[in-house]
């Protein structure tokens, strides 16, 4: 297996040359989310040996279970900062047409799950694993079930459009959009605005909500609400973890894991509830 190309912003098997024991852990993961894409964590846990088969099995029952009510609970508790919706008739002006809008509708809605789903679990692990992690404030205990949400299901999403492909203008703007809400670490891209690419002009929309809240320091104060959520329910839900420590150094695997949560997942799983809130559906 050879990792992917500069197209993604870290080491990463990409799901095409994916064989063996991480193609079947790949395929795994695409069912049990029901997804049709590998999020770049796992591609990226896959080039740290025996990281992507100590994760994946500590987490899968997580996803199944423990961890659907706890995102739950993060979804409908994000303190959303206001922001006035985009209007259909602007999108229409802007040539964003309802085929465009309901393409990326399902882009934003399985980001929206998949991200809060990633929080609860991938918290839960360096809280089960990380003894340099610091103890969470208590928070309330998130609920075990609900019946008010509903998963998207399996969507199709567009190729992720590498950076190099791009124009260098709707690049940069993708460069600017993943800073906006970041404190210290934009290099990892977030991948949702990569596969929004595909409609450069409703990115250029989303730039304009945004980037206020961003000078402002809205964002940042959602980011780190965000994060505290995650780590809380984290802490609750790292008791369903069975699996044992690796017998490969542990390392590597919690440091990757730590970037990932504190950073892109932690900051996309608030800006992303926010622009979903905002588009119509």
């Amino acid at each position: 297996m050879a990792p992917s190309s500069h197209s993604d912003p870290v080491p990463a098997i990409t799901e095409q040359s994916a064989t063996g024991t991480t193609a079947e852990i790949f395929e795994d993961i695409r069912r049990t989310l029901d997804v049709e894409v590998v999020n770049l964590i796992w591609r990226h846990l896959a080039t740290i040996p025996g990281s992507l088969e100590w994760v994946w099995t500590a987490l899968k029952p997580l996803y199944q279970g423990a961890a659907i009510g706890p995102a739950v609970h993060i979804r409908s508790h994000l303190a959303l900062p206001p922001m006035p919706a985009i209007s259909r008739d602007a999108l229409h002006a802007a040539r964003i047409d309802d085929g465009a809008l309901a393409a990326s509708g399902k882009i934003l809605d399985s980001y929206q799950h998949t991200n809060a789903l990633a929080l609860v679990c991938f918290s839960a692990f360096l809280a089960r694993f990380d003894r340099t992690m610091p103890s969470p404030e208590p928070g309330p205990r998130p609920a075990e079930s609900s019946t008010s949400y509903t998963a998207p299901g399996r969507a199709e999403l567009p190729r992720l459009v590498p950076l190099v492909e791009m124009p260098v203008a709707l690049a940069n703007l993708v460069h600017e959009l993943n800073g906006f809400g970041e404190d210290k670490d934009p290099a990892l891209t977030a991948s949702m605005y990569r596969h929004l690419a595909h409609w450069p002009v409703y990115l250029v929309v989303v730039r304009t909500m945004l980037a206020p809240l961003h000078e402002s320091g809205e964002l940042a104060s959602l980011v780190a609400a965000t994060r505290r959520l995650g780590s809380q329910a984290g802490a609750q839900a790292a008791s369903a973890i069975q699996t044992p420590v690796s017998q490969q150094p542990i390392e590597p695997a919690l440091a990757a894991v730590r970037r990932f949560v504190r950073h892109p997942i932690a900051r996309m799983t608030g800006i992303c509830s926010l622009i979903r809130h905002a588009t119509p559906s």
